[in-house]
């Protein structure tokens, strides 16, 4: 499996602010109620994340057997910070993603790569006057904040996901993303939950820590 190398920072790719939490367990019902006062499209999907070697920054996945995508860390401007609802650690990344043929899905996953099943709901939004508005963009690049709730199982076990991706043009990225967190938990998370930073962190951090603990 080959592909053209990203030539460097700044050269191409999409720019994102990314705020994600993951916990273990199936999706709680009530979460998916919360989710649903936001149109959604469905979709499940098996991606492949490389974790060994481990790439440092660098984030590698092959996207349902279809894409290889390549994603910079470029650093956290900070926390994402809705008072008494949400708190998460905002990450600044670059991505670059380059088409494959069709992947064997009867085959095997090669050594150091984690296959993770994915069933997500993603709401879109888009920035009107500095506030969110959803039913914004679904192409990839275009300004707007895309929010996903998914449902994720790998080794056996059963996990969940909230995150936030915002994309677009640098100046807009903090304000959209902002804006777009302000829009979904202006209504309270069930059961008076608050996500905090101890559970806030991308999908290839989430798999490296739990493949250590169970070493």
């Amino acid at each position: 499996m080959t592909a053209a190398q990203p030539e460097g920072p700044g050269s191409g790719g999409v720019r994102s602010l990314e705020v994600r939490w993951i916990f273990p367990g199936p999706l709680p019902p009530a979460m998916a109620g919360w989710f649903g006062r936001f149109p959604a499209g469905v979709e499940t999907l098996q991606d492949s994340y490389l974790l060994d070697p481990d790439l440092g920054g660098l984030s590698v996945k092959v996207r349902a057997g279809r894409a290889l995508e390549v994603k910079a860390f470029r650093g956290s401007p900070g926390i994402l910070e809705v008072t008494g609802r949400a708190h998460g650690r905002i990450q600044s990344w670059q991505k670059w993603s380059f088409p494959l043929g069709r992947l064997s899905q009867d085959s095997d996953d090669p050594a150091g790569w984690r296959p993770v099943a994915k069933t997500r709901r993603i709401a879109r939004f888009q920035l009107d006057g500095g506030r969110a508005v959803a039913g914004g963009p679904d192409l990839a690049g275009e300004p707007g904040c895309a929010v996903e709730l998914t449902k994720v199982r790998t080794g056996g076990q059963a996990w969940w996901s909230l995150g936030f991706e915002t994309t677009g043009p640098a100046s807009l990225l903090r304000g959209g993303l902002q804006a777009t967190a302000a829009l979904v938990f202006a209504q309270d998370l069930p059961g008076g939950m608050e996500l905090g930073t101890d559970d806030s962190r991308s999908y290839a951090e989430w798999l490296r820590q739990t493949a250590q603990s169970q070493q």
